[in-house]
C-alpha cells in the first residue's frame, strides 16, 4: 500500500513512504513509449488543489453539485489515516480530528496550511479512502488563496484513458494510461472492488498513497492512487493481488493501482455530509462490531 510507513502508493503498508523505493524495471521501449503517448495527450494537470499529508498524499475535492459555501473535503487514502489503518469490514464516520495538510498552487509551492474538523468516512473495505471535513469552505479557499477544489468524476474510468497521478507529498507527477481494471484485488486482510490498474509508466513510490489519478480527458479526478505490487508475493502486505470473477489470481510485479471515485460521489449530501443512505450510495456502511 503505501510503502513503508506511510501509504500504499505502491503497496500498501508497510508502507509508506520508505518503502517502495525504486520501481522495477521494464522493457524500456515500451516504457518510454506508454508515457511519451501520455504525455502528449495530457491536458494542462499541475499541482493546484492537491494537498501534503504528514505520511501520504492528497486533495481538496469537490461534487459536481457542491456549492462555494460547503465545508472543503480532502480525499487521500483510508490506510493514510491517523488513527492506524482501519481493520477489513471497519467503518470510521464522523471522527473528531484535527489533521492539517499543506495545499499547493499549480507550481507546488505551498500556500497554505489547512485544518481538518473531522474525519467524514474512512475504510479499507471495497476501496481505500478517508474523507476528511475542513475547517474552511470551498468559497474560503478559492478566495484566500486563489485555489480551486479538483472534481470527482461522477461516472466510471475509461479504460485506456490518459491520466496522471499527482503527489502532493513528493510533489511529483507520473503519466500513463488505464490498462484495465480488477474485478478483485486483494492485500493482506483486505480487498478492494473493481480497482484501476495502470500501464507500467505509472511508477508510483511510497508517499504518493492517496494521490489524485487525473484524467486528461475530463481534467476531473478518476481514482485515487492506492498499491502496487513491490516484490513478486501473492496477495501480501505492499503485493496485492488480483482476482478475475473465476477466483483465478494473478501477480504482475511492479504493477500499480488505484480505487476508482466516482461512488463517493452519490453520498455526499447538501453541506458535505456523507449520508450512506442517499440513493445510489454503495460504500460500505458502518456495523456495530466493525466501527470505530
Amino acid at each position: 500500500m503505501g510503502k513503508k510507513s506511510y501509504a500504499i502508493t505502491g503497496g500498501l503498508i508497510a508502507l509508506a513512504l520508505a518503502g517502495s523505493g525504486a520501481a522495477p524495471a521494464f522493457a524500456g521501449n515500451t516504457q518510454q513509449a506508454d508515457q511519451a503517448r501520455a504525455q502528449a495527450k495530457t491536458k494542462a494537470v499541475d499541482f493546484a488543489g492537491t494537498v501534503a499529508l504528514s505520511n501520504c498524499s492528497g486533495s481538496v475535492v469537490r461534487m459536481p453539485g457542491s456549492k462555494p459555501g460547503d465545508p472543503a473535503l480532502v480525499l487521500t487514502n483510508g490506510h493514510c489515516i491517523e488513527s492506524g489503518f482501519p481493520a477489513a469490514g471497519e467503518v470510521i464516520v464522523d471522527q473528531p480530528s484535527t489533521r492539517t495538510f499543506k495545499l499547493l498552487d499549480a507550481k507546488a509551492n505551498d500556500v497554505a496550511t489547512l485544518k481538518a474538523s473531522k474525519v467524514s468516512y474512512a475504510t479499507m473495505t471495497d476501496t481505500d479512502i478517508t474523507i476528511y471535513q475542513l475547517t474552511e469552505t470551498y468559497g474560503d479557499i478559492t478566495k484566500k488563496y486563489g485555489i480551486k477544489p479538483l472534481e470527482l468524476a461522477d461516472g466510471h474510468p475509461v479504460k485506456g484513458r490518459a491520466i496522471t497521478v499527482v503527489s502532493g507529498y513528493w510533489k511529483k507527477t507520473y503519466s500513463c494510461n488505464i490498462d484495465g481494471f480488477v474485478y478483485r484485488m486483494k492485500e493482506g486482510e483486505w480487498t478492494w472492488k473493481d480497482s484501476v490498474r495502470y500501464t507500467s509508466a505509472c511508477q508510483t513510490i511510497g508517499g504518493t498513497s492517496g494521490s489524485p489519478v487525473i484524467d486528461h480527458t475530463t481534467g476531473k479526478v478518476a481514482a485515487i492512487n492506492n498499491t502496487g505490487n513491490e516484490d513478486g508475493e501473492r496477495c501480501t502486505l505492499n503485493n496485492p493481488c488480483e482476482i478475475d470473477r473465476k477466483g483465478k489470481v494473478t501477480v504482475r510485479k511492479g504493477i500499480n493501482y488505484a480505487q476508482e471515485t466516482y461512488g463517493i460521489v452519490p453520498c455526499v449530501g447538501k453541506g458535505s455530509k456523507i449520508d450512506l443512505t442517499r440513493k445510489g450510495c454503495k460504500l460500505p456502511r458502518p456495523t456495530a462490531a466493525a466501527t470505530r
